[in-house]
């Protein structure tokens, strides 16, 4: 598939995961695991070109959805311009990369800023992806929030707060995040965060350190299962493993509350799937 649709430069996924990485080999492991639908965040391989996700959106339309990223070189009228073009084309949400910004996410007259309150108008979720720590753009995120109250806001992967000293002071700043309501957090790629325990599957710090306290703060309606696929697929117990573990993770929660975490969440804020109709997501 790269032939058709070329990589960006300097970005060519790791050879291993070259001919998994695709909305094939994605719409396999969903059947097998029985997950409803997927929402596909623009992988960064393909840098500001999202009509590999469009493609697989417009071949699945009832099972893909699509998260586009933000490019943070674009003016704002530019930028809001590329929001409202890919919105047709089923995507129904933004993704905010903070390394790709060399300004703050939230400057004033900046396009972050301008697609960030054209999403609350426009009941589009952003997803924020804080890959060296939450700490780090704590502030930054504070502004945003207080900017554009009525922006849905997802952290993804447990905020990036990983089990070590400076996982836990990040964790204490993701918990007092949930004083705002629009403010949701992702349950995903828990092997990303396990940082100096090296908690191996089935990951059972993490549930005790990170989820447990999470759902407790944030109630299961303001958490969304994912998988982080392709790189789960790398990861033992692979992507129906992960689905299953947080599906016991949730076991001991009420109906309601289950299937909000595993996929009635996502179906909020980003509309329904239709595959097998069991509220699970990947």
């Amino acid at each position: 598939e790269s032939k058709t649709y070329p990589y960006a430069d300097g970005q060519t996924p790791p050879l291993q995961l070259q001919n998994r990485a695709s909305s094939t080999q994605l719409l396999s492991e969903m059947v097998n695991a029985r997950v409803d639908g997927a929402l596909i965040v623009q992988p960064i391989n393909h840098g500001f070109d999202h009509s590999y996700v469009a493609a697989a959106i417009a071949a699945s339309p009832s099972i893909f959805k699509g998260m586009m990223l933000h490019d943070p070189r674009m003016s704002p009228d530019d930028a809001v311009a590329r929001l409202e073009e890919l919105l047709l084309l089923g995507f129904v949400g933004v993704r905010f990369n903070p390394y790709l910004f060399d300004r703050p996410m939230s400057e004033r007259n900046g396009g972050g800023l301008a697609v960030y309150r054209t999403c609350g108008q426009l009941n589009l979720p952003v997803g924020i992806m804080c890959f060296k720590g939450l700490d780090k753009h704590y502030s930054d995120i504070i502004r945003l929030i207080e900017a554009s109250p009525e922006t849905t806001l997802i952290l993804d992967h447990f905020g990036f707060t990983n089990l070590n000293e400076i996982g836990d002071e990040s964790f204490k700043l993701l918990l007092s995040l949930s004083k705002y309501p629009q403010v949701h957090v992702k349950i995903s790629a828990s092997f990303r965060i396990t940082g100096s325990t090296g908690d191996p599957f089935p990951y059972k710090l993490v549930k005790t350190q990170r989820f447990d306290p999470l759902l407790q703060k944030f109630g299961a309606d303001r958490l969304l299962f994912g998988t982080d696929f392709p790189f789960v697929l790398e990861q033992e117990g692979g992507y129906g493993g992960i689905t299953q573990l947080v599906e016991g993770w949730a076991s001991v929660l009420g109906e309601k509350e289950r299937r909000a975490l595993m996929g009635g969440t996502a179906e909020r804020l980003f509309g329904k799937w239709g595959l097998f109709r069991l509220a699970k997501i990947g």
